[in-house]
């Protein structure tokens, strides 16, 4: 049955159309696209939606650990004062704090309920506001007084609970968050342990929190590190059981942005620590929240894409039956265009988008004549311009200021360097022509090299010296020819004019990863980035001195026997000097054919 169905599929699609083909494909095919964008937009939609709420609950919550933690170091401010002002400075057997915790209270009184101060046996020693301390009271067996005399250096913060050590007046109990540390006291010139409390109204903690809401139902609340609840919106329901909250895992979580699923509902989980107490504080947004945002968009799209395919459709119908005969038409134009590309006149007709094609098969058939005739020319003009090059690799003023030279030193009798400098001069032109052979052995190119170094040493007399270290592995290797003299012509002319006998030229040709390697290392006084990075971009030639060959070009017939990957590579500091590196591939000189080259 199904092969059946296709087949038949297949019969009615043959006898369509192209008219026909177009338009059921392009409305196949924007369905298709709608349905896509429109859900790729949908979910991009709600995956920002997710990413606000959760940028939103963070800056919240940054905002709350702010106000909290200025909160607390207020606090931590108050003991600071009371005891390195108060307690620190005076001997309790002789004196009292009692000026000091007094105002100190009345200072933060909105935010302190009590400052007291006890002995290490528990011992009340002074208290402000409350005076009497309950007669049964056993403060040793507190936690916080436990934490401060345990942990002596450090400040303890309490979860909340009703502070009950002191009468009070009326018949009410505050919730505090009790401040405890260990603090040194002097009795008649003897120190002693004793703790320090400051105990903080909890509704000031309450009134930070009740300020920020994120949702209609998102709350945020505070845990110890341990995940006990220090403050929770729905603090009384918690501990009666009536509600519940994934306080202990929320401990565990580290700061940012969770997906949890609690009590069968998926929640936006944010949590941030506030610091040296370690509480954390947790936002959290239920997901139908944000989903509920959600609903109308997605009836919105629907509609637009519905809308849009309808539009579609009819417009589909009408551009097929437009473009179908023009394009039948053009495509009798194309098989000419395969047949003779030269000589081809096409009708340009039907719609704009027709009309437009056709021009554009009509322009890329001359494009592609105009391009054939450009690839020769351009060709050709590569394979001259790199004949030219090699060509004009010998300056006249080199050959001319050596001839010069060597008469000068005839003339003076000095027959010694001038025999040197012939010899090395007849070297220098016999590698240079190398009959005709523009590949080499990179033996003979540092030959070259060599050659013109002594030339130009004698001539300099003296004014440098120069060296060399090569690798005998390198030697046989294949090299183009007449590549190293010029980047030492550069060294000698740019590096060595200043310098007067300390001048060092360094050669080094070494093998590295399957590449060649030919450095040359002057300590001239180096050039600045600009200049440097410049120097493979234009062609570093003076006029007038050396053989007129830059490092451009050099760079360029490397490129262009070995490929972009090889090259030139400059590397130069201030006053330190200049190495100029070659790297090529490594080729055996017995498997090089220069056709290939040239090809």
């Amino acid at each position: 049955m199904k092969k059946f169905s296709m087949d038949k599929i297949r019969r009615i699609y043959r006898k369509l159309n192209i008219g026909q083909i177009i338009s059921i494909t392009f409305t196949l095919v924007a369905i298709v696209g709608m349905i896509l964008i429109g859900t790729i937009l949908y979910f991009k939609y709600t995956k920002e939606l997710e990413e606000k709420v959760s940028e939103n609950n963070v800056e919240i919550l940054e905002q709350i650990n702010l106000n909290l933690d200025n909160y607390l170091r207020k606090m931590m401010k108050v003991s600071d004062t009371v005891y390195y002002r108060g307690i620190k400075k005076k001997d309790l057997a002789k004196e009292n704090i009692d000026l000091e915790m007094s105002l100190l209270y009345e200072e933060n009184k909105e935010s302190l309920v009590s400052i007291c101060l006890f002995s290490d046996e528990g011992k009340g020693i002074a208290s402000y506001p409350l005076r009497e301390l309950k007669k049964d009271v056993k403060a040793r067996e507190s936690k916080w007084f436990k934490d401060a005399i345990n942990k002596k250096e450090n400040l303890h913060f309490s979860i909340p609970h009703i502070q009950n050590l002191y009468e009070y007046n009326q018949n009410k109990y505050n919730w505090v968050v009790s401040l405890s540390r260990s603090v040194e006291i002097t009795r008649d010139g003897h120190s002693t342990q004793g703790v320090l409390l400051v105990d903080m109204n909890f509704l000031g903690i309450e009134s930070i929190f009740s300020k920020n809401k994120t949702s209609k139902n998102s709350y945020t609340y505070l845990i110890s590190r341990d995940g006990e609840i220090i403050y929770h919106p729905r603090q009384q329901l918690i501990y009666s059981d009536i509600e519940k909250e994934n306080n202990i895992q929320a401990a565990n979580y580290e700061d940012g942005v969770h997906r949890e699923v609690f009590l069968n509902e998926e929640r936006m989980t944010t949590v941030k620590t506030v610091g040296y107490t370690g509480w954390k504080i947790v936002n959290v947004t239920p997901m139908k929240d944000i989903i509920s945002d959600q609903k109308e968009i997605k009836i919105f799209f629907i509609f637009i894409m519905c809308l849009t395919l309808f539009l579609l459709a009819i417009i589909n119908v009408f551009v097929s039956q437009k473009i179908a005969y023009p394009i039948m038409q053009l495509e009798r134009y194309v098989k000419r265009l395969e047949n003779d590309i030269k000589d081809i006149d096409i009708e340009i007709s039907g719609s704009s988008e027709v009309k437009h094609l056709g021009k554009a098969i009509k322009s890329m058939a001359i494009q592609m004549n105009l391009l054939m005739e450009n690839i020769v020319i351009e060709q050709e003009a590569k394979r001259k311009n790199e004949l030219n090059a090699l060509q004009a690799q010998i300056n006249p003023h080199f050959l001319y200021n050596t001839l010069d030279s060597i008469i000068w030193m005839i003339e003076k009798e000095n027959y010694k360097d001038s025999i040197i400098m012939v010899g090395a001069l007849a070297k220098f032109f016999r590698i240079s022509l190398s009959k005709g052979k523009n590949i080499i052995t990179v033996k003979n190119e540092l030959e070259h090299a060599k050659n013109y170094l002594t030339i130009q040493k004698i001539r300099y007399r003296n004014k440098f010296s120069y060296s060399f270290e090569i690798e005998k592995e390198v030697e046989e290797l294949a090299s183009i020819k007449l590549i190293v003299q010029p980047l030492i012509e550069n060294a000698i002319f740019h590096g060595m004019e200043d310098m007067d006998g300390d001048g060092e030229i360094l050669i080094k040709a070494y093998k590295k990863d399957n590449s060649i390697y030919i450095d040359v290392i002057d300590n001239g006084m180096g050039m600045l980035d600009e200049v440097r990075e410049s120097l493979l971009t234009n062609y570093s030639k003076e006029k007038g001195k050396g053989s007129g060959i830059g490092l451009k070009n050099v760079h360029e017939r490397i490129r262009i026997y070995f490929g972009k990957e090889y090259g030139l590579e400059v590397y130069s500091e201030l006053d330190e000097g200049t190495t100029v590196r070659i790297h090529m591939p490594c080729i055996d000189i017995n498997n090089v054919d220069e056709r290939d080259f040239k090809k």
